[in-house]
């Protein structure tokens, strides 16, 4: 009885995905001749595979954390060490990846990811901590190395822009959305069921990726950014002359620090936001809630993108990021805590929260195919896997600053810093 209620939200859920689904189809799809379609089903294959790879760790990385004992103040500091390396290493990898190819790059972040991933099978903080650095690096080249061959490949075939916004939102929606969802049945299914243990979606997680990466070697052409560029330096100078000349690549940049900002907050603060007596909140059906938010979004993502450039309806998206997370900044207010509620099912608070996040995950949705294609449309594409890693530098520095002040802001803190910066993604 007590998964009543995530079921419930997951029904609740569904039923506009299904609508969107049905009112849209996969007939509306332009370009959609059998060389487009035998392309972009390639394209998603992989991602897909390499997404249900990275979504079955989501729930479980503080979950497991906490289970080896660490403090909240130690599981940021694990947390800081992966976007530590996104922030210092992760930034020379995408210009590595359009200098040594962006097959050979997502070749790399399956090695790298896996690695990440058998570490977690030691309580060793060191150990961690090496897993952390692995997963940020490999993270970095996760969303810069596969877009940027994506558009390479998709305009080189000839294949038309509004083509390339779709392929998009059915990468989020599937990738991001539904890979996500059977990620957290899978998730729940090893951990709860099965009784496997929580390293047990990281097992799962090693066979998806490399499934993905014999894909991505054997059908994959491998393809370059600027090979003018004599080395890391110029390629690094060519990119920052890009964005000082160019205003509205430099705001795009803005936008998609602050507002990832705000989601990798989020990652970290979601378990303590729900349970904050250690209430035995259910890590996989909550994450199957927000990811089938994510989906509804994705796919309405879609939709707009139909009807209006994202430059004019993103502003309303942030807006609406920004009163969801509202919900719980105003609920972390009350600090008392209650032992007695330790091991018990999800609390009313509780159940408010994950309500708001499904609002907030369903703007996470719209972004990123959103973001996609604004990134198509304004950075240039020679450039544009080194670009996007420079844009990371500063999200990765804000939420490095947040988690390794964590024991002092509190949860509230945090909440207030995610309200932030949604809404100054909306005010650039």
């Amino acid at each position: 009885m007590e998964d009543l209620f995530y079921w419930a939200v997951f029904s609740c859920l569904c039923l506009p995905v299904v609508a969107l689904i049905w009112n849209q189809g996969v007939g509306s799809l332009v370009d959609d001749t059998p060389a487009s379609r035998a392309f972009r089903n390639n394209y998603l294959l992989v991602y897909c595979l390499q997404m249900l790879g990275d979504w079955l760790q989501g729930p479980y990385v503080y979950a497991l954390y906490e289970n080896y004992g660490y403090s909240p103040a130690e599981i940021g500091q694990l947390f800081i060490a992966g976007f530590g390396a996104s922030l210092v290493v992760g930034t020379f990898v995408g210009a590595l990846a359009d200098k040594m190819g962006r097959r050979t790059a997502g070749l790399a972040y399956v090695v790298l990811y896996s690695l990440s991933c058998v570490t977690k099978h030691s309580p060793q903080f060191h150990v961690l901590m090496i897993g952390r650095v692995l997963g940020g690096v490999a993270t970095s080249l996760l969303y810069s190395a596969f877009e940027s061959w994506l558009v390479a490949e998709h305009f080189k075939h000839g294949f038309s822009e509004q083509a390339l916004g779709q392929t998009f939102s059915w990468a989020v929606f599937l990738g991001n959305g539904l890979m996500a969802i059977l990620a957290g049945f899978l998730g729940d299914f090893l951990v709860e069921k099965m009784q496997l243990g929580r390293v047990a979606p990281f097992d799962a997680a090693i066979v998806f990726m490399l499934a993905g990466g014999l894909v991505m070697l054997a059908t994959w052409p491998d393809n370059y950014g600027d090979k003018a560029s004599k080395g890391l330096a110029q390629q690094f100078e060519k990119a920052w002359h890009a964005i000082y000349n160019d205003p509205a690549i430099a705001l795009l940049g803005g936008m998609q620090s602050l507002f990832e900002a705000s989601m990798y907050s989020f990652v970290f603060l979601w378990t303590m936001a729900m349970s904050p007596n250690k209430e035995a909140i259910k890590h996989g059906l909550i994450f199957v809630n927000f990811m089938t938010a994510c989906m509804a979004g994705s796919f309405l993502a879609g939709v707009l993108m139909k009807h209006a450039r994202p430059e004019r309806y993103m502003k309303g998206v942030y807006a609406l990021a920004t009163a969801a997370m509202l919900v719980p900044m105003l609920m972390a207010l009350d600090t008392t805590k209650d032992p007695s509620l330790k091991g018990k099912a999800i609390t009313l608070k509780g159940q408010i929260q994950l309500l708001a996040f499904c609002v907030f995950e369903l703007c996470v949705g719209i972004f990123w195919p959103s973001m996609m294609s604004m990134r198509a449309n304004y950075v240039p594409e020679e450039l544009r896997a080194t670009i996007i890693n420079m844009f990371r530098v500063p999200l990765n520095a804000f939420v490095c600053v947040v988690l390794g002040n964590v024991s002092i802001l509190g949860d509230g803190s945090i909440h207030v810093w995610v309200v932030c910066n949604s809404n100054y993604s909306g005010v650039l």
